[in-house]
């Protein structure tokens, strides 16, 4: 994912309809446009996004790193079937491996972080 470390994060659209994200993104130094895309997203959570926010690198874990580095916000979400409907925490990380989603973090060096849980991403210069 060289194409874009460095790169502005220039706008993004969250399309819950159709579980998609797009971050547009812009290497000022060559002016490469590239949008990042994930689909069959299932939730993310994004914060400290402000303009000219600066990605260092998108990252992809373990749905186990998802689910220790997310304890509290899961238990929060249970009982309104955030992210999914589950009784335990183990029903959860069952439903989520098999269900192939993977966890992307986006770390940045400047502004916007957070993180997808979606089935793919795909990088599409433009």
């Amino acid at each position: 994912m060289s194409l874009i470390h460095d790169n502005v994060i220039v706008s993004y659209e969250v399309d819950l309809q159709n579980d998609r994200i797009t971050l547009h993104t812009l290497n000022e130094a060559s002016l490469q446009q590239t949008d990042i895309v994930y689909t069959d997203v299932l939730c993310h959570s994004f914060e400290h996004q402000m303009k000219r926010s600066i990605i260092l690198a998108i990252t992809e874990y373990q749905i186990s790193n998802f689910i220790a580095g997310n304890l509290g916000m899961l238990q929060k979400g249970k009982d309104y079937g955030w992210p999914v409907f589950f009784e335990t925490i183990d029903e959860l990380e069952k439903t989520l491996v098999e269900g192939k989603y993977r966890y992307f973090n986006l770390l940045s060096s400047y502004g916007m972080n957070g993180w997808v849980l979606a089935r793919n991403i795909e990088i599409v210069p433009r």
